[in-house]
């Protein structure tokens, strides 16, 4: 096997792992976005009367309102969706490098294969 082949198949598990990331913190990211979704969509039940905590590690603080709760989640959720959108895009154009990295390898094994 030639180093550049060699080369190429190092750089093909490389690009796999560097997916599988992305898809991982995507899925975080997904997760965070929907919480935080459904927070708003609970918020939006209550009236401006009632009681509001966030937590904050393991201790729960209540908050000056309902507003200020609103307003801080709203800002949460559009960093998450820029957060996820930047995702989407690596995530394709990850996959656009995997797959012609992995035409290449392999027609470079099957030309070694035709020429042994």
């Amino acid at each position: 096997m030639s180093k550049q082949l060699q080369d190429q198949i190092n750089r093909l598990q490389q690009l796999r792992i560097q997916l599988q990331m992305v898809m991982q913190q995507r899925q975080q990211v997904d997760l965070r976005l929907k919480e935080t979704e459904e927070a708003l969509e609970e918020l939006d039940k209550t009236d401006a009367k009632t009681p509001v905590y966030k937590s904050i590690g393991a201790i729960l603080i209540k908050t000056k309102g309902k507003s200020e709760v609103i307003k801080e989640l709203k800002a949460n959720k559009e960093s998450l969706s820029l957060r996820k959108t930047t995702l989407d895009k690596q995530e394709g154009r990850t996959k656009e490098k995997l797959n012609e990295l992995q035409s290449k390898v392999q027609n470079a094994i099957n030309l070694s294969d035709g020429n042994v």
